[in-house]
This record gives structure tokens, C-alpha cells and sequence, in this order.
């Protein structure tokens, strides 16, 4: 009886054991094949034209279930083992996903909350410089003893205390106690030259007359404190409400209502003030956007994330705000002047950036603080103002009387 040695079941191939002792003579097996073991089949096969009994005829219906059968136990394994891949697979690809779900989660609770805080900032603050006086002076304090707070305990970390002694935490606590004060005594005598002299002498004796071996690194740590975060902040206080001549030009000043001080309250401190504010956060956003859009090329290594493509993005964006509120304000009249105005506050508000990233370096942290959700700590939010109030009170002091304001 003629036969052949595959038997095809749908996709399975089944092959019977052949009693041919020569290797050629056995059929490739495939991955979906089953062998047919030929006592449990109970027939032989007759190889090269040989004649043998075959009785399969008898036993047909047993071979038929037990082929179902063998097919049957074949699919389920088959299944088996790609369900286990497929688990496998969903066991090694699931942590990398709910990974980056929860990244992207984060980020975008981060960016939430900075927003919410960072317009809440915005709309207090310019409440605040609204206000004038001692309204802005005490606030001002307040955001100098906190900043004067952080900027200590950056000195005290790890990754500067491992270069240098730092000055002792009495001598912290007190320093930020007189940088809180500067701004009051400022709106007070109008002028601080005398009261930081004296506080500079009186923190200096206290450092070299403490006990143990007095070091450099103390005194100096100490003095640019006193000057960082207390001298330069009250000029804030010398440009809102040292400068009280009327902006006569200001077209808001004659609308302005009578019981909020009416055309007398917009000054030309006040003005300068909300140009100067207005063009650092026009600086800090387009420079932000800019370095996103297009950031390619570093512009320090003391901060890895600006870039020279930023900055210049950032530096049109704050031209271009002082430009229109000078015409919005009609101050200052001169396009030239107000130009100038711009470029001076986008340098105070990037040198100041880049002087605390320096600082947070050296203290290898990444925010000064945690006060305000989403933005880091007091320095973090006020570092580019620092220098800023400074620069802008001496030229609109000294600059634009030359040329008329």
C-alpha cells in the first residue's frame, strides 16, 4: 500500500517515525510538525516499494482521536507560550511606560502650578508697586529677609562649606535681620550709605573677635550678603518712591481716581518702575521661549540651560516692552532713551540671573528654596531684579537729565 509520510491536519504536520536506518531518508522537521510515534499508531509504512501489513483500517477511529488530540494539545501549547511572551513582553514594556505617563503627569503639574503662582505673584506685585510707600518698602523687607535667609543657608551647604569655613549661624540670623531693615531705613533717612557702613564695621568685628581662627572666607561671605541681598534691593526703594517728580505726560495719571492719589501718584518713579518690572519679565519669557524654539548654542557654563539664541530672543522682547510702554506711559519721549532703558534692565536682569546660578552651583542645588510651588525659593523668582533696581535708578538719576526726559 502506497502512502505518504506526511499526514496534514490544518496548519500541523504530522509525520510518522520511519523504520529506515539511512539519515536521508528523514523528513525535515518544521516548527508546527508532530511526530507520530508508530506503536501508539499501531502501522508501518512500506519505504523503496516493500510490502508490509498495514492495519490501519482496523484501528481508524482510534488513530483519528487520538490525531485530534495531539492537534489539540499542539494548538493550546502553541497559545501558552505566545500569551507567555506576550506577558513577558507586557512585563518589560509596562515600567517604561507608567514611567513617562508619570513624567509627563509631573511636568505638567509643574507647569500648572507655575503659572497659577507665577500671575498670582504678578498681579500682588503690581498691587504692591500700585501702592507705593510703605506698603512696597515693607513687602520689599519682607522678600529681602527671606532671599538674605536663602542665600545664607546656600553659603552653609555642602558643596561650598567643602572650599571654605562658613560664618557662624548667629552671625546669619543677624545679617538677615539688617538686610531686612536697609529698605526701611532708606524710605526713611532717603539715603543708607551711613547705616550699612556702620553694619558692615559691626559684622566685621564680630568675625574676627569670635572664637576659634577667624577665616577670609567668613568675612567675605558675610560682606556680599550685606550687599547682595540687603544694599542692592533699596534701590527698588529709591526709584518707586525716591523719585517723586509727576509724570505730567501720562495720559492714565488724569483718569486715575482722586481718592488713590489721582494725577499726583503716577510719578515718574512709579512709571520707571512698571517699565522696568514689566521689561525683566519680557526678558525672562522671551528668553525662555527663544532658548526653546531655538536654543543651540551655550551661552556659559554656569547655566547649562541658557543660550545665545535665548538671550537674544529675550533681549528683543525686552527692548520691545520698554519701547511700548514708553509710549504708552509717554515716558521717557525719546525713542533712543527708551531703547537704552531696555537693553540696561535686560543686563541687570541676566547678570543677576547668572550670579545666582553661580552661587547655587557652587552649593550644588538646583532652586535656593521651596516657598513657592513650582518656582523654587525667594532668589529663584527675585535674582533678576537685584542689579536691576540699581541700574535703573542711575540712569533715569543721572542718564536722562542729559537728554531730557
Amino acid at each position: 500500500m502506497a502512502s505518504s509520510s506526511f499526514v496534514e491536519i490544518e496548519r500541523f504536520h504530522l509525520i510518522p517515525v520511519l523504520s529506515a536506518t539511512c539519515p536521508c531518508h528523514r523528513p525535515l522537521l518544521s516548527k508546527n510538525s508532530l511526530i507520530l510515534n508508530r506503536k501508539k499508531l499501531n502501522f508501518d509504512l512500506l519505504l523503496n516499494g516493500s510490502k508490509t501489513a498495514v492495519p490501519v483500517h482496523a484501528k481508524r477511529a482510534t488513530a483519528k482521536r487520538w490525531l485530534i488530540t495531539s492537534v489539540a494539545r499542539a494548538e493550546a501549547d502553541s497559545v501558552d507560550e505566545d500569551s507567555s511572551k506576550e506577558e513577558v513582553e507586557k512585563d518589560h514594556i509596562s515600567p517604561a511606560k507608567e514611567d513617562s505617563v508619570s513624567q509627563l503627569q509631573q511636568k505638567a503639574s509643574q507647569l500648572k502650578k507655575r503659572i497659577i503662582f507665577g500671575l498670582g505673584i504678578g498681579i500682588s506685585a503690581g498691587g504692591i508697586v500700585l501702592a507705593g510707600g510703605w506698603v512696597f518698602t515693607v513687602a520689599l523687607a519682607a522678600v529681602v529677609f527671606v532671599g538674605a535667609r536663602e542665600y545664607f543657608e546656600l553659603v552653609r551647604s555642602r558643596g561650598i562649606t567643602a572650599g571654605m569655613t562658613p560664618p557662624p549661624r548667629y552671625v546669619s540670623r543677624v545679617c538677615s535681620v539688617i538686610c531686612a531693615f536697609m529698605p526701611v531705613l532708606t524710605l526713611y533717612f532717603g539715603q543708607i550709605d551711613i547705616p550699612v557702613t556702620f553694619a558692615a564695621f559691626v559684622v566685621a568685628m564680630a568675625l574676627l573677635l569670635q572664637r576659634g581662627n577667624p577665616r577670609f572666607s567668613q568675612l567675605s561671605s558675610t560682606i556680599f550678603g550685606l550687599f547682595y541681598c540687603g544694599y542692592l534691593p533699596c534701590f527698588w526703594v529709591k526709584l518707586r518712591c525716591g523719585l517723586a517728580a509727576p509724570a505730567l505726560n501720562t495720559r492714565i495719571g488724569t483718569t486715575w481716581p482722586v481718592l488713590l492719589g489721582g494725577q499726583a501718584h503716577w510719578t515718574v518713579g512709579l512709571v520707571a518702575t512698571l517699565i522696568s518690572m514689566s521689561s525683566i519679565i519680557a526678558a525672562d519669557t522671551y528668553a525662555f521661549i527663544g532658548g526653546k524654539a531655538f536654543g543651540r548654542t551655550l551661552l556659559t557654563r554656569i547655566s547649562p540651560k541658557k543660550t545665545w539664541e535665548g538671550t537674544i530672543v529675550g533681549l528683543g522682547g525686552c527692548i520691545a516692552t520698554s519701547v511700548v510702554l514708553s509710549k504708552f506711559f509717554s515716558w521717557p519721549t525719546s525713542l533712543l532713551s527708551a531703547i537704552a532703558f531696555g537693553f540696561l534692565n535686560f543686563f541687570g536682569s541676566i547678570f543677576g540671573d547668572l550670579t545666582e546660578s553661580m552661587i547655587k552651583r557652587d552649593a550644588g542645588v538646583k532652586d535656593s528654596g521651596s516657598l513657592i510651588p513650582g518656582h523654587g525659593g525667594i532668589l529663584d523668582r527675585s535674582d533678576s531684579y537685584i542689579f536691576t533696581g540699581a541700574l535703573a535708578y542711575s540712569f533715569v538719576k543721572a542718564f536722562l537729565p542729559l537728554y531730557g526726559v
